[in-house]
């Protein structure tokens, strides 16, 4: 290292040459070139020599560095304090600070970008995304997501928690999703504004009892199916075919157009579902009546491809709104095709005697108490093959005629 005893300002412009020079004690210059000159403060804490850069020669004169060196020693290094390791901990802490400022529109955006890819259905992408952009973002939007209360979260469910109960259920469980995406994982004490809490619930409009009815997916009363299936087997299409399939199955709209020939065993009468294609991500065997194997086979012929139920003549799935499109074609938008999974369940309640859980198994839903769902292992399908074959026979009977309950057979 180059060393004198006094050097001026002048000097700091005469060094051209690439070096480190001593210009006081701990303060040095050093140069790569005519340009490129900065001071370096070098100290020693812990036994550890260290250096501290102080700025560009060309902005930090030679008499504020020395300032700034009697200032570091004097106010640091004499306490044992690192300037440096101080220096990364503010840094630290304004990097979180920043990290925190993130608008919640931002975070948003991360969460569907992580997330979106996972989500089979293009539509719910869509929703995601529309439903925050209309409802949350012109309240929360630009408020940094850590600083999102709950009363922002009355404040945007408060005018559609009533009109639009569905949408508004929707909106608070995805801003709590982004918000929970948002939060910092070591802290122990974080609370998610916008998590259901009686206090929360309490702020929002009371429900009346018919609206609370109408949250469910409207349905056709079981007595009233046997002549809408003599309806829907006289319409031709594509669509007809998938909704005649689904109420034979009692499938879910997506498990059914997304249906291929290589998930159906005909020998064996049964469709695989596969896990990912299942709302409960478990696979789902469903036992095929005569009448659902009859469906499959009105429609192979048009069926070009490993799709089922092409939507013509791309040969791809047909949309999620293909089977609503045809209730409404059929004067029956006072229905949905979810609500005929209703339909079989009161049926199966009140109009025959096979168990609850065959039922429930038949519909794929996941068995909510632990203790059962420890003890129910196997997924009841020969139990449930006479359930969908009793079920296929009702949906034949004339309109009108006599019901007669129906009690499986033993084992």
């Amino acid at each position: 290292m180059a060393e004198t005893t006094k050097r001026t300002q002048a000097d700091v412009t005469a060094l051209n040459t690439p070096g480190l020079y001593r210009f006081a004690p701990g303060l040095n210059l050093q140069v790569k070139g005519e340009d490129a000159k900065s001071w370096l403060y070098r100290y020693t804490i812990s036994g550890k020599t260290r250096y501290m850069g102080l700025g560009s020669a060309r902005h930090v004169t030679l008499a504020q560095a020395r300032k700034r060196v009697d200032e570091l020693r004097v106010t640091k290094v004499a306490k044992g304090i690192d300037p440096l390791a101080e220096e990364a901990a503010a840094a630290e802490q304004a990097k979180a600070a920043k990290a925190k400022a993130i608008p919640f529109r931002e975070r948003a955006e991360q969460y569907l970008r992580a997330h979106e890819d996972a989500w089979r259905n293009a539509k719910h992408r869509g929703q995601w995304r529309s439903t925050l952009e209309t409802y949350a973002y012109p309240t929360i939007g630009d408020v940094p997501a850590h600083e999102v209360t709950a009363a922002h979260i009355v404040e945007i469910l408060r005018p559609i928690w009533s009109e639009k109960h569905d949408t508004a259920r929707k909106v608070r469980g995805r801003i709590e999703a982004v918000l929970d995406y948002a939060a910092d994982p070591d802290d122990a004490l974080y609370r998610n504004p916008a998590a259901m809490t009686p206090q929360l619930l309490k702020k929002l409009p009371k429900l009346s009892r018919r609206r609370k009815e109408d949250r469910h997916h409207p349905s056709l009363p079981y007595e009233q199916i046997a002549a809408f299936m003599a309806d829907l087997r006289q319409r031709d299409g594509m669509a007809a075919r998938a909704l005649e399939f689904t109420i034979l199955t009692a499938a879910r709209t997506g498990e059914t157009i997304g249906a291929r020939w290589n998930e159906i065993d005909e020998a064996a009468r049964v469709w695989i579902v596969p896990a990912g294609r299942m709302k409960g991500e478990r696979e789902h065997r469903v036992p095929l009546s005569d009448a659902a194997l009859a469906v499959l086979a009105r429609v192979r012929a048009a069926s070009k491809g490993d799709v089922i139920f092409p939507s013509l003549p791309n040969d791809r799935p047909l949309s999620n709104m293909a089977l609503l499109t045809l209730l409404k074609r059929m004067n029956r938008a006072d229905i949905t095709v979810h609500g005929f999974r209703a339909t079989f369940r009161t049926w199966a309640a009140e109009q025959t005697a096979f168990p609850r859980e065959v039922a429930e198994t038949a519909l794929a839903h996941v068995i909510a108490d632990d203790t059962e769902a420890a003890y129910q292992r196997g997924d009841l399908f020969e139990k449930r093959r006479k359930l969908m074959t009793a079920w296929a026979a009702h949906c034949e009977r004339a309109a009108g005629a006599a019901v007669i309950p129906m009690r499986p057979a033993a084992g």
